[in-house]
């Protein structure tokens, strides 16, 4: 089969998928009544859609491409540890945060992370809800602007698009479904996007094995590469012959470390206050736990597996980071040269591959919308709106925050994961804390909350830009000191500041209660 008719069938796979997006959005349109059903869904998902839409929103392109690309070029170890971080985050943030988050949220009528710290509080002069909008706005607008360029690089790589106008039609889209069917539409698309995702995955693994010549000869390769499959060491390029160096107990715990950013995720803590019987929790827990590990376990062997293709002569070399990371294009395009069925496959791996992206950017225009005009506009600087108007609103913040995202994607070099690591770490150091704090701790007060958001956000700037370049103890993942000395700061300021009046108190005991 001819080159072009591969990528016709891809281009016409990835078509109908993104229509179908759009098509969801419509359709819930129709359902978004005031503003709490267009960022929080009226509280309905159910445990399916509510596991599967937060881990979607969750995974982003990393899934897809940065774990298999690290596999692939430096072996087990650094993706190893990684994965497990984010495997027990995952589990954790369900098991001790969804259940008493979903009780609180809904008592407090809180239907943003601002909104929550805020009420939980009661910050009658707004600093925190303020302090916690800027933070979703600094952090979540480079984040969204990433995906945004993760779809613009995705065509063009397919299809020889220009990278601009690849990178705004996908934004387009990502604006339309999200702009029109609000919490639902992100949330429902997020699942399908998550049986895309997990789909492409096992196509890949399979498809792999049998071109490498079964699993043997997957693992025949991995053990001829020094240091290729251990836990603490590692090798920086197993392709071109990069050098093998320690993997210990530092930098063991700095990947581990990215776990902890789950307990600040905005996005994702929505969706738990979403949820609509708390007593479900437990069947999404599971769900969640199981997709997650099941998800990376299979990019990371499908790393593995692309190693194994490359010097079997089927995959070229890619021998440097950026490069490693399109190992699934590299599969996919392989792939699709056999036939038109298998380039109809490989436009479903690709649209995977987008769906990654998209179901975490929806989810992320929609948080920074909800701080801007909820919080900002209405709380902050009591802006009255009614209804109507606040729905209008809604819809215009969210896309002038997208458009802020395009503008900051225009640069094609930019570095994709570079902006999610620091994202990541940005949300956990300053949300992560204190949302522990605020669902665990009665003695916590406003002083304190707004102390860790502070020293969070500080130390994660001065940490990645200042400390990090001193090398050795402090070349770690900036997450990791940042939310520790956030951690110190809530307790110390809430200790030597004016204890929370009884009502906040007695607030917190009542859902202590309601969650046991």
């Amino acid at each position: 089969m001819s080159l072009s008719g591969s990528v016709i069938a891809i281009m016409i796979t990835i078509l109908v998928y993104m229509s179908v997006m759009v098509i969801i959005g419509a359709i819930f349109s129709k359902k978004n009544v005031n503003v709490g059903d267009f960022y929080l869904g009226g509280r309905k998902l159910g445990p399916i859609v509510s596991a599967m839409s937060a881990e979607a929103s969750d995974m982003s392109s990393y899934l897809l491409m940065g774990l298999p690309g690290l596999a692939y070029l430096c072996g087990t170890a650094e993706v190893g540890w990684t994965a497990l971080g984010l495997a027990a985050g995952t589990y954790l943030n369900w098991l001790i945060v969804a259940k008493r988050l979903r009780v609180y949220s809904q008592k407090i009528g809180a239907i943003t992370i601002p909104d929550f710290f805020s009420n939980r509080f009661r910050d009658d002069r707004h600093v925190l809800m303020a302090l916690s909008s800027v933070i979703i706005l600094i952090f979540f607008v480079p984040y969204t602007a990433s995906g945004f360029s993760a779809c613009g690089k995705l065509f063009n790589q397919l299809f020889g698009w220009e990278y601009h106008f690849a990178m705004v039609v996908s934004a387009v889209v990502i604006i339309a479904y999200t702009s029109l069917g609000g919490f639902m539409a992100a949330s429902f698309t997020d699942l399908i996007q998550s049986i895309v995702m997990t789909t492409s995955l096992l196509i890949l693994l399979l498809y792999g094995i049998s071109t490498a010549g079964g699993i043997g000869a997957v693992i025949d390769n991995a053990k001829s590469i020094p240091d290729y499959l251990a836990m603490t060491s590692t090798t920086t390029n197993s392709i071109s012959g990069g050098e093998h160096t320690d993997f210990g107990f530092l930098p063991i715990v700095s990947t581990l470390a990215w776990g902890l950013g789950y307990f600040g995720m905005p996005h994702i803590l929505l969706r738990f206050m979403a949820i609509e019987d708390k007593n479900k929790i437990k069947i999404s827990r599971r769900i969640a736990s199981i997709w997650v590990v099941f998800a990376m376990g299979i990019a990371v062997l499908i790393g593995l597996i692309g190693n194994t293709l490359t010097h079997g002569g089927v995959v070229k070399a890619l021998a440097t980071s950026s490069e490693s990371e399109t190992v699934v294009l590299e599969m996919a395009t392989v792939l699709a040269q056999h036939s038109i069925p298998a380039a109809l496959v490989a436009g479903l791996i690709f649209a995977g591959i987008l769906a990654c992206t998209m179901s975490t950017s929806d989810s992320q225009l929609l948080v920074a919308s909800s701080s801007m005009s909820e919080n900002l506009i209405k709380s902050v600087f009591g802006i009255k709106l009614s209804d109507k108007l606040s729905m209008a609103a809604a819809r215009l913040v969210l896309l002038i925050i997208a458009l802020l995202g395009i503008v900051l994607a225009w640069d094609q070099s930019s570095s994709v994961f570079r902006v999610v690591s620091f994202a990541w770490a940005g949300f956990g150091a300053t949300f992560g804390p204190l949302m522990l704090v605020s669902l665990f701790w009665k003695r916590a007060n406003k002083y304190g909350a707004c102390a860790g958001i502070i020293v969070g956000g500080a130390v994660i700037f001065i940490w990645k830009f200042v400390i990090s370049k001193l090398g050795g103890v402090f070349a770690i993942y900036e997450l990791l000191p940042a939310f520790i000395l956030a951690l110190i700061a809530i307790i110390v300021v809430s200790l030597v500041t004016p204890a929370p009046e009884k009502a906040i108190t007695d607030e917190f005991d009542a859902v202590s209660a309601e969650v046991k």
